[in-house]
This record gives C-alpha cells, sequence and structure tokens, in this order.
C-alpha cells in the first residue's frame, strides 16, 4: 500500500513539473476604445475587435469565444473588445447597425466583418483565411 502511494504521488509531481514547463495561456482581449483604437490596429499586424454592448444576448455568448480565440492565435494575433455604447463615433465610423459586430483588421485596415453570432469554428477559419496563419 504504501508504494503504490509513493507511485501516485510520484506521478503527481511529474504533472506538475510538466505543468510548470509549459504554463497553461490566458485569454488576452484588449478593451478598446476611441482613444487608442487607431493604435491598437496600427501596432499588431493582426487585430479582431469585437464591437459588442453590455445589453446584447448574442454579445454574451461571443465574449468566451473571443477568449479562446485569443489563447489559441496568441502572439499572431491581438484581440479587442469595443463597447458600442462607450464608442458610438468608431461604430459609426464602421456602419455598425447590428451586434455583435466583428472586425478583422490586417496591417491596420479593415478585411474583413462577421455580423452576428457566429459558432467559434467559423470564426476561427474566417481569421485563418484572412490572416493566412494556422
Amino acid at each position: 500500500m504504501d508504494d503504490e502511494i509513493i507511485k501516485i504521488r510520484e506521478k503527481r509531481k511529474q504533472e506538475l513539473t510538466e505543468k510548470m514547463k509549459h504554463p497553461a495561456k490566458v485569454p488576452v482581449v484588449t478593451d478598446v476604445e476611441e482613444t487608442h483604437f487607431v493604435e491598437f490596429i496600427r501596432t499588431n499586424q493582426y487585430a479582431v475587435i469585437d464591437f459588442w454592448a453590455e445589453w446584447c444576448g448574442p454579445c454574451r455568448r461571443i465574449a468566451p469565444i473571443m477568449e479562446e480565440l485569443s489563447m489559441e492565435f496568441s502572439e499572431k494575433v491581438a484581440f479587442g473588445k469595443c463597447d458600442t455604447d462607450k464608442n458610438q463615433r468608431l461604430a459609426r465610423e464602421f456602419n455598425i447597425d447590428a451586434i455583435p459586430a466583428i472586425m478583422l483588421f490586417a496591417n491596420g485596415q479593415l478585411v474583413d466583418r462577421i455580423i452576428g453570432a457566429y459558432p467559434k469554428d467559423a470564426i476561427r477559419e474566417k481569421i485563418v483565411s484572412k490572416f493566412r496563419i494556422r
């Protein structure tokens, strides 16, 4: 019985050591506002911005998908979210009349948009095809 406990402890110790070598990725979705929007899309080669509002149910369903994709594409694509109620000038500038509205930017230029609450795989495919990354 003691040998079994020792083996279990040793296995658990090895698992924890491996986890420390490869820390878990954390989602990074930056709050983007009018004051630094241009800087965000210009300083990141690829940027995905989710235009949303607090009262929008479909927007709340997209938020965890954006976090998951930010982990999946970490160090390749920057992810941001922009509250359309607080940043109405940006919403008007991009003619956003329905949310969620996900905008894809490459080298500071709008290259595509996704309007509505699409599934994660559809959003991922759009990112991969427009940015030509994996």
